[in-house]
């Protein structure tokens, strides 16, 4: 009789039980292959049925460990972006922590700020510009927006800022030192939606 030692599926003998064993002796194959399915899968110990198809079980085969895969459990596109849609990561440890920098160019005299592009932006202001903050309902309640603004080798350029509240009711005079003056501006909104008003901070004048 063809009957091979097992615990796991790897383990069994596709070719067995051979041609001319007893039929009687059938029952001891049953016995293995039940052993092995209840020790290969022994964390569905419960008794509701496991309803996911052959394609949603294999999201979660990712050929490198500590990869992300498109189609996967978690997913990622050619340029390793990881998108999570705007939905809850909830009580994560986050550790070795990083925001994409944005270097948005010169300013010019009018400037369409977007989030989307990253949560910290940099311009080089090379005319006196009017900053539109980002609005719209794909704006989540609770966005913070860091801009790193730089005078041009003239210098003296202002910045205003669309939809925003500062402490005093008056916004922070920019730094006017051709090529040297940096200012860092935090902006936070709390209720998002297509008209949020946005709550602006002076994080550092004249940085030096």
């Amino acid at each position: 009789m063809g009957l091979e030692t097992a615990s796991y599926i790897s383990e069994l003998v596709d070719t067995n039980p051979v041609v001319g064993d007893p039929v009687g002796e059938g029952d001891d194959h049953l016995r293995l292959i039940k052993t092995v399915l209840q020790t290969q899968f022994s964390g569905l110990s419960g008794t509701t049925a496991v309803t996911s198809s052959e394609a949603e079980l294999n999201y979660n085969n990712i050929t490198t460990l500590g990869t992300a895969e498109a189609s996967k459990v978690v997913t990622t596109d050619g340029s390793s972006v990881t998108n999570f849609a705007d939905k809850v990561v909830q009580q994560p440890e986050i550790k070795d922590y990083a925001e994409t920098v944005y270097a948005g160019g010169n300013s010019s005299t009018a400037v369409t700020l977007d989030e989307t592009n990253g949560n910290v932006q940099t311009f080089t202001m090379t005319g006196n510009c009017t900053f539109t903050m980002p609005s719209g309902s794909g704006l989540q309640a609770g966005t913070s927006m860091t801009l790193i603004l730089t005078q041009d080798g003239t210098g003296s350029n202002t910045g205003a800022f669309t939809s925003v509240l500062w402490a005093g009711g008056t916004a922070p005079t920019l730094t006017t030192t051709a090529t040297t003056g940096i200012d860092i501006l935090t902006f936070y909104t709390f209720n998002g939606g297509a008209s949020p008003v946005w709550y602006g901070f002076a994080s550092g004048l004249a940085m030096a």
